[in-house]
């Protein structure tokens, strides 16, 4: 570990140089560059400071245990010695979690994809809740989100909802999100009280840009329709709303609430782009070790993760046993409580796994 920490300290200090080449600014390409790999190993670097001022206030009290005459100045140095011995064994649990492996999707934008699944009219009114609640979400933590595209459900709700996350390191929170939400609760429309148990799917994909992902122009089919539904003055006025069709996989792209044929072409390009490299990726997983695996994926997206009990208040995510009681704060967007607990939970298995790779 102190052979990495070594390496990280000395990559920070030659990238502080660079950035302080004259001139450095005027390839904004470069520059920004250098600015991301200085922001990714800087936490490291601060928290190695630290970890080296510990290791030596610990050796200086050691010295003056060993070598200090006055009596009281020794017994402060050894009733010190313990709490730093503490935050030595804190900071070093610490910088292991920054030196596990990065996923490389981390630091991207995501596109957010919610479809109703089983329990009809039930499921696309969650659908529509729960998408609230993420834009609520993203509001809090300053992400801006952008809807795509949007399908209404027969009796309200969606029954498929499409939209962009932009902001800092937005993949590395939401992927924990990807997956089937189970809710449980009393319909508005059940005259029995009977409680039903409708499903919704999640989808967080990273979104992808041009240069990932290489389509042929031939390979894609773009058609313009009417927009209809929501859309303001231009709806069924202009052919604005845009499908895109990629024909060597039959993947289809819609999106029809933006304000021109241009805007919805461009958003629907970036979903279709961020599909294919999600299904590269996903078969990457497929063929991957397990060591690989730990560091690609975090489980399969047809996997039930969550159920909300409305009755009950409750909350259960079923990939670590975590129960809480507090479901109207979620369905607020305060998704902080589900959310750090699945992150901890990955990191102590990632842990685990290089662990039991060196042992």
């Amino acid at each position: 570990m102190l052979k990495k920490l070594e390496e990280v300290s000395k990559k920070y200090e030659r990238l502080t140089q660079e950035l302080q080449r004259p001139g450095v600014t005027d390839n904004q390409n470069e520059y920004k560059k250098l600015m991301k790999d200085l922001a990714q190993i800087e936490p490291i670097h601060q928290k190695y400071q630290a970890y080296e001022k510990v290791l030596a206030e610990i050796q200086s009290n050691k010295d003056l245990i060993a070598n200090e005459k006055d009596q009281e100045i020794r017994a402060l140095a050894k009733e010190e010695l313990p709490e730093l011995e503490v935050q030595k064994g804190e900071l070093e649990d610490q910088l292991k979690i920054l030196l596990l492996p990065k996923d490389p999707n981390d630091e991207k934008n995501i596109i957010l994809e919610i479809r109703a699944g089983a329990g009809g009219d039930e499921a696309s009114l969650f659908a529509e809740e729960l998408f609230r609640a993420y834009s609520y979400y993203a509001s809090k933590k300053g992400w801006v989100m952008k809807l795509i595209s949007t399908s209404p459900g027969n009796a309200g709700g969606v029954k498929e909802v499409i939209a962009s996350i932009s902001g800092a390191s937005v993949y590395s929170i939401m992927k924990y999100e990807s997956g089937v939400h189970r809710v449980q609760r009393v319909p508005k429309t059940e005259s029995q009280g009977r409680v039903h148990t409708s499903t919704i799917t999640v989808a967080v994909i990273p979104e992808a840009e041009e240069v990932d992902v290489k389509i042929n122009p031939n390979d894609l089919r773009i058609d313009v329709y009417r927009s209809s539904g929501h859309g303001g003055q231009s709806v069924n006025t202009t052919d604005s709303a845009v499908r895109v069709t990629h024909l060597p996989t039959g993947l289809v792209v819609t999106c029809q609430d933006g304000k021109s044929q241009l805007s919805n072409k461009e958003q629907a390009l970036k979903v279709l782009y961020s599909r294919l490299q999600a299904i590269e990726e996903e078969k990457a997983v497929r063929e991957a070790s397990d060591a690989r695996l730990a560091q690609i994926g975090t489980g399969d997206r047809s996997e039930r993760i969550r159920t909300y009990n409305f009755p009950q208040s409750r909350i259960t995510d079923h990939r670590i046993g975590l129960t809480i009681h507090s479901l109207a704060e979620v369905m607020g967007g305060e998704f902080t409580n589900l959310i750090e607990p699945l992150i901890t939970y990955y990191q102590a298995e990632s842990l685990k796994k290089q662990s039991e790779v060196h042992a």
